[in-house]
């Protein structure tokens, strides 16, 4: 069981101090859905293209569940979608309501359109999500420092931490998962204690992401075996790692998996593999606690299991680093504001890249 208490520092590589202002709103922040595949226009589901603004998609499901009569549980849908943003996503309903839905109508909601598939969507069935994210008050060299970060991130990619909204309004939710754990917290309702639980896992993968930034950091300004020592670790570092084209290093017993797809493999020919990584080839994956998941070996479980723990959910891996794609950004001088557009694969957090962007965490 890992021994780590306090919330977690998110660590970012490049050394900038960027000021700008950024409020999670409908008119700033915008997100849509991008579908795992097209929708075949055949089927007994009708598949909904809807937009929302300040609702979370559990009011979304709540709203339309209660106007046709059904259950949450017979909506399909492939993610959740913040709350204080403009947001599309697609939903899935028993083809039978297609009339009633013709007749919907809500100030926050709007159905923009209807399709047929064979498949109800399910948790995960997309590619990724579309922001848009207006930056305010970027005066003066912060519109060159900018440009400047984001050519990095286009090259290198980013950590890929769960973002703040994972942890709750006062981004402590995950001490509770870890209270219930430990059997000093009780709660009766499943899905509410699963939930806790997997803010902790996700605590604990931020946590181990954090500590192999660290190191990353270190490696550019010292030895390996300063490095070490400054860690603690608990095993040999040598100059192969430190020589890796990418800024974040791999090491021996990673899991690897193909990006942004594939099977999990480990690292062994670590110097292979970071050449690989670098093309954006494939892309290390860091640890979410749980039954029936690949744990790291060697080095890499070294740390790795300082962040481990004994939890009954089903564990996973997750990719520690990814790669925003069509990367768009316009700059209006008389207004001071940075319009950014990016594509981002599921289950990454746009407020991340600004994070990245920024030089550390952002203050919403």
């Amino acid at each position: 069981m890992s021994t780590t208490q306090e919330p977690i520092k998110r660590i970012y590589p490049l050394a900038v101090h960027n000021d700008f202002v950024f409020t999670s709103s409908p008119r700033d922040f915008t997100v849509e859905e991008v579908p795992l595949y097209p929708f075949s226009g055949e089927g007994e589901h009708l598949i909904l293209k809807v937009r929302k603004k300040e609702m979370t998609t559990w009011e979304l499901l709540d709203t339309l569940s209660a106007y046709l009569g059904i259950k949450r549980r017979d909506i399909g849908y492939a993610g959740l979608k913040d709350k204080h943003a403009m947001t599309v996503q697609y939903l899935s309903v028993p083809a039978s309501f297609e009339a009633k839905i013709a007749s919907f109508r809500h100030e926050k909601i709007k159905i923009l359109s209807t399709t047929r598939h064979s498949n109800k969507i399910r948790i995960g069935h997309l590619k990724g999500n579309r922001f848009f994210m207006r930056l305010k008050k970027v005066l003066g060299v912060q519109k060159a420092k900018l440009d400047e970060a984001l050519r990095w991130v286009e090259v290198h990619g980013m950590p890929n931490y769960f973002g703040h909204q994972r942890f709750g309004t006062k981004g402590d939710n995950w001490s509770e998962g870890k209270r219930l754990l430990e059997g000093s917290l009780r709660m009766r309702d499943r899905k509410t204690r699963e939930f806790l639980i997997g803010a902790y896992q996700s605590y604990l993968f931020n946590a181990q992401l954090a500590k192999r930034m660290e190191l990353s950091l270190l490696l550019q300004s010292f030895s390996p075996e300063e490095a070490a020592r400054v860690l603690e670790l608990a095993f040999t570092l040598d100059e192969d790692i430190a020589a890796q084209p990418h800024f974040f290093k791999l090491l021996p017993g990673d899991v690897m998996m193909h990006y942004p797809f594939g099977k999990l493999f480990y690292c062994e020919a670590c110097e292979k593999e970071a050449e690989r990584f670098a093309r954006k080839d494939r892309a290390p994956t860091g640890l979410i606690p749980g039954k029936k998941v690949k744990r790291a070996q060697e080095a890499a479980r070294a740390i790795e299991a300082r962040f481990d723990a004994d939890i009954a959910l089903q564990g996973s891996r997750r990719y520690m680093w990814v790669w925003p794609e069509d990367i768009r950004h316009r700059y209006i001088e008389e207004k001071a504001h940075y319009e950014l557009s990016f594509f981002l694969p599921k289950g990454s957090y746009a407020t991340v890249l600004l994070e990245t962007l920024k030089g550390g965490e952002l203050m919403l």
